[in-house]
This record gives structure tokens, sequence and C-alpha cells, in this order.
């Protein structure tokens, strides 16, 4: 990702921890989508981990993205969960499509 920086790292029990830092804008979309169909589809963890909790804004390109990973994981059986997104990244990722029970682990807005 160009502006985004993005820390990879695996957990013993099989997940994949994918956590971004800043905002996700339309630079970082392309990016984004290729990290997660890679460790979708190629990778196959147990589970996928998106850790929001670095995330200050994210685009309406990267939310329909964040929800179709959510498609995409069910498809390859691959349990794909978003933590620690602020309350208003939460609200805009539950309308575009993504599951509440994806989302845990919720964070306060900063101010």
């Amino acid at each position: 990702m160009t502006a985004t920086t993005v820390d990879v790292g695996n957990h013993p029990d099989g997940t994949l921890v994918i956590q971004p830092h800043g905002d996700l804008d339309a630079d970082d979309a392309v990016d984004l989508r290729r990290t997660l169909v890679q460790a979708i589809r190629h990778t196959r963890p147990l589970r996928l981990v998106l850790d929001l909790g670095d995330v200050g804004a994210v685009d309406p390109i990267n939310l329909g993205t964040l929800a179709a990973a959510c498609q995409l994981g069910d498809d390859y059986k691959v349990a794909v969960f978003l933590d620690s997104a602020r309350t208003d990244i939460a609200a805009r990722l539950t309308a575009a499509g993504v599951p509440a029970h994806r989302l845990r682990h919720p964070a306060a807005n900063s101010a």
C-alpha cells in the first residue's frame, strides 16, 4: 500500500493477522484487495483477522473490499474477522454488508 503501512503476522493457532495503519483511501484499494485475495485464496489460513485498531478512516471502495473479503472467506472456508474497528467505521462496515458477528472488539472513536 502506498500511504498506509501494513503489518502481517501469523499466530501459532493458524490465524493470519493483517494490521493496516493510517487511513484506507483510494490509493490503497488495489494493494489492499491484492493482499486480501492472496491471503484468502492462496495462503488459506484457518482464520484471517483484519485488525483495524490503527485505521482512522475507510473510504467507500475499501469498505466494499472488506465486505467482499468476508464473502470470499466464506467461499474458501476461511473465517474472516474485523477487529478493533472504531464505532463509526464498524457502523459503515455493517451498512456495507459485513455481518455483525464478523466485527469483534469495537473501539471507541478517537477525538
